[in-house]
């Protein structure tokens, strides 16, 4: 070993060739952009300091230095890990040992990170048996320095060792694995470039199963082998080039190891390749969109190609005698798959591209396409043009995969894999893969749309009834399923185009429609679904269903059963389709309210609040009487509350209430009862207590510091001058200690309504990372209702801590009564609806004020 001295300078040399040799390749990658080149130059760079440290460090002559891993494949990222394997031919000494150690530590003072082991041939063979990881590495092994020797010993040993079978399962079964991990799809908005299905570690699979297995080393050697067509091999290196290029951008943007691509980032790697933002502010579409539309449309191509290869060299690995079972002169059952009569079927008769997948949903015992099917269907795509669209024969066979029994959403889903949906739809292709910075969405449309249809078709499975009953329900008496996955597909198929996308969207539907030799009641009905399928959300979340107006009015739109029904199933279908987060109990409890209460209108029954009150309150009052109350224990409070405290409560709640404040009506002091929401989701909280003007923004500030999102809040003043509000709320640990948290609701907030201390001041919280990398432009509208009664506040922003705290205290400092308030959290994004009044609403330049004020709260 050198002596400590000459030790220093080298490290000092070495460290500042590394240093000047990246920015040289940093630099050349900025101007001219390869990935390529610049991996293979950072590895030439270390390779070369790595010998000159090998060669200082006086290690036995039989050694050798060897790189594993990606290192080994050749390619050096940015930020990457430098693998390194030191093989010896025998167990060190203590000589050896200390000139190890101090190898390995100059690497690290170099500024390498270094993944280094230290074994020999022997520890080598037997750790690869173990762990494939190291299995895996080592097949990547390359001679850097020292030994040829001891280097070639153990590729042979290893080459003998390899069990090509074994490998191939091991490898598959880790991918699954990897992909069950990032929810097996490619779509995800923040897809990891390295390990999300699709990315950079698919194809490095395929390579890894074909080198163990001895059939090739690299995309041409695959099709030279026949494995994979020169076209195939010409996609794949494009695909592998676009993500390296992104990984390599990723790491230097990061100045670390970084392969997701997270909101954070997506704009600066977009704006790295030329991507830049276009359109107006209104029809904006970020370079961001631009970047990710083509990832999605790479990572969908590897994914499916990523099929076929494996399934090519599983059927080499494992050849299965079966024979061909026709299923007619086009198509064959091998082993459980369908197969392609000739290589030219598709060529010679291009409907057979459909009739694939209607024959995929008419024998669900079909386990799949076999390899040699799907790479024909990939190949062949573009048969579908113009005159494929137009051709009775597909259209009646696209009809049919919606009309099949079973198998829809398999077969659809496998032909967006395979680019045929959107060949055959145009303006699918157009949303695949494209992003929705909405907030609240967390798939691209297409996935989303996808999922919609697939919820559609849950309704209609008897094993999955117990997930919605109700809706499970109505399907089964719904004529013409298949009507409502054809409005399914287009209700969103026209976003990003600018403008309404609900009404852009009919043109498409009714142009389908009318293509496919529809029926004009068939094609009202999707169009009239695809127009309005956003109405009932909207109504059911943001307007009071307790004014008979609002329900008669959405019954004059729906106009019958057929209509409303659809509707209604669309809009749980397509809420549920947007983000597991977003669907609750009581957006499923506001839906059915509204689907109900428009039913009896349009069974000819007027929406009468006289009726409707008169119904709530013989209710309530037969649940009060299993309480064991004496017949008059309603009346004193009864007396106190007016219509629309009946209209706007369950008889449920009522009864709950009324049985809470018997005998407490004047009482001096808060009365706070707690329980389960009867909705199976969240807590009710009922507060009576002398009315006070900020007592809304003092419980709004309790639930805030409680960490308690409000779904719900009903702000009733009684006769005598008493509040009597209700709230929903909900947060994670309810349903673990929901008993101990009642208790301490009911303690500690009448504590808080009795003592009257100080209110604090808003805390604003901070916005999440979602939220930050895409803000929302806060909005404030404030108008008065049809009969001119109340005002509705409607507001619009991010969503944050102490958001509803900071809105209540603003109303407070106008003097504003809150009657009802819906707060509904989409995602990252919330849209308020207060119901309000008060004297200084009717000023102009007092409801100017009152915006300004609430836009400035909104604002973090």
């Amino acid at each position: 070993m050198l002596a400590h001295a000459t030790q220093k300078e080298l490290r000092e040399q070495l460290k500042g060739r590394l240093k000047s040799d990246r920015q040289v390749v940093i630099a050349t990658f900025r101007e001219d952009g390869k990935p390529e080149k610049l991996l293979r130059s950072l590895r030439q760079s270390v390779d070369e300091v790595l010998t000159q440290a090998w060669e200082a460090a006086g290690l036995p002559p039989e050694s050798a230095l060897v790189g594993v891993g990606g290192y080994g494949r050749g390619e050096l990222f940015p930020c990457s890990d430098v693998d390194v394997l030191i093989l010896l031919h025998k167990s060190p000494g203590e000589e050896t040992r200390r000139r190890l150690e101090e190898f390995v530590q100059l690497l690290w003072d170099l500024g390498l990170e270094i993944g280094s082991s230290i074994r020999t041939v022997e520890e080598c063979l037997a750790e690869s048996e173990a762990d494939i990881t190291v299995q895996t590495s080592l097949l990547e092994a390359r001679l850097v320095t020292g030994s040829h020797e001891v280097f070639e010993r153990l590729q042979r040993e290893y080459d003998a060792a390899m069990d090509p079978q074994a490998f191939f399962h091991a490898k598959t079964s880790e991918m699954r694995q990897r992909h069950a991990k990032y929810e097996d799809t490619a779509f995800s908005l923040e897809p990891n470039c390295k390990e999300s299905p699709g990315g950079l570690r698919d194809l490095q699979v395929i390579l890894w199963v074909a080198k163990a297995a001895g059939l090739a080393s690299s995309w041409r050697t695959l099709a030279t082998r026949g494995l994979i067509t020169q076209t195939e091999a010409r996609q794949l290196m494009e695909k592998e080039r676009a993500f390296k290029d992104i990984r390599v951008r990723l790491h230097l943007h990061a100045g670390r190891r970084e392969d997701r691509l997270v909101f954070d980032v997506q704009t600066a790697i977009a704006e790295s390749l030329g991507f830049q933002t276009t359109g107006d502010g209104v029809h904006m579409r970020r370079a961001s969109e631009y970047l990710m539309q083509r990832y999605y449309w790479a990572a969908k191509a590897v994914v499916q190609l990523n099929t076929i290869l494996l399934q090519n060299i599983e059927a080499m690995l494992f050849p299965q005698g079966g024979e061909p079972r026709p299923i007619n002169e086009r198509f064959n059952e091998v082993n459980g798959f369908i197969d392609i009569a000739a290589d030219d079927v598709f060529e010679r008769t291009p409907s057979a591209i459909l009739e694939l997948f209607v024959l995929m949903t008419e024998r669900p015992a079909l386990k799949g396409i076999t390899a040699r099917a799907t790479r024909a269907l990939w190949h062949e795509r573009f048969k579908i043009d113009s005159a494929f669209r137009a051709d009775p024969v597909n259209r009646a066979y696209f009809l049919r995969i919606l009309q099949a029994p079973s198998g829809i959403i398999h077969a659809l889903r496998r032909m967006n894999e395979l680019s045929i949906l959107g060949r055959y739809l145009p303006n699918f292709r157009k949303i695949v893969g494209q992003m929705q910075h909405d907030l609240f969405h967390v798939y691209t449309v297409d996935q989303h749309i996808l999922m919609v249809v697939r919820n559609m078709r849950r309704f209609t499975m008897t094993e999955h009834a117990h997930e919605y009953p109700f809706c499970s329900q109505l399907m089964a008496n719904y004529p013409q399923h298949w009507l409502l996955y054809v409005a399914a597909l287009f209700h969103d198929i026209a976003k990003g185009r600018g403008g309404d996308h609900s009404k852009l969207g009919v043109a498409d539907a009714v142009q389908f429609c009318q293509d496919h030799g529809m029926s004009a009641d068939e094609t009202e009905l999707v169009a009239f679904l695809v127009e309005q399928h956003l109405l009932m959300s909207t109504v059911a979340q943001k307007q009071d269903l307790s004014d008979p107006d609002v329900i008669e009015a959405f019954a004059r739109t729906v106009r019958d059963e057929r209509h409303l029904t659809g509707l209604y199933l669309l809009t749980v279908a397509d809420i549920r389709g947007t983000s597991p987060k977003v669907w609750n109990a009581w957006k499923a409890k506001l839906l059915e309210d509204l689907y109900k209460m428009t039913l009896r209108v349009l069974g000819g029954e007027p929406h009468s609040a006289d009726r409707e009150l008169k119904n709530r309150q013989q209710e309530a009052l037969a649940t009060l009487r299993l309480y064991g109350l004496p017949p008059t224990a309603h009346e004193a409070l009864w007396k106190q509350l007016d219509m629309a405290y009946f209209l706007r409560h369950d008889a449920s709640d009522i009864a709950w209430q009324t049985r809470a404040l018997y005998e407490r009506l004047d009482s001096p002091t808060p009365v706070v009862k707690c329980r389960l929401a009867p909705i199976g989701e969240g807590l009710q909280i009922a507060v009576y207590v002398k009315d006070q003007p900020d007592l809304f923004a003092r419980i709004c500030g309790y639930f805030d510091r409680k960490n308690f999102s409000i779904l719900d809040a009903k702000i009733h003043t009684t006769k005598h001058g008493y509040a009597l509000d209700t709230f929903l709320v909900t947060e994670q640990s309810f349903a673990k200690s929901y008993r101990d948290i009642i208790n301490l609701i009911e303690h500690e907030l009448c504590d808080l309504l009795q003592s009257q201390a100080p209110m604090q001041p808003p805390v604003r919280g901070r916005l999440s990372r979602l939220s930050r990398t895409f803000p929302i432009q806060p909005t404030v509208d404030l108008r008065p209702d049809e009969r001119g009664q109340y005002y509705l506040l409607s507001v619009t922003a991010n969503d944050r801590t102490g958001l509803l705290y900071s809105i209540a205290n603003v109303l407070v400092k106008y003097r504003v009564n809150l009657h009802t308030a819906k707060v509904m959290t989409l995602g990252e994004r919330v849209e308020d609806v207060f119901i309000v009044d008060g004297p200084t609403l009717s000023n102009a330049r007092t409801q100017l004020q009152l915006e300004t004020d609430l836009l400035e709260a909104l604002k973090v």
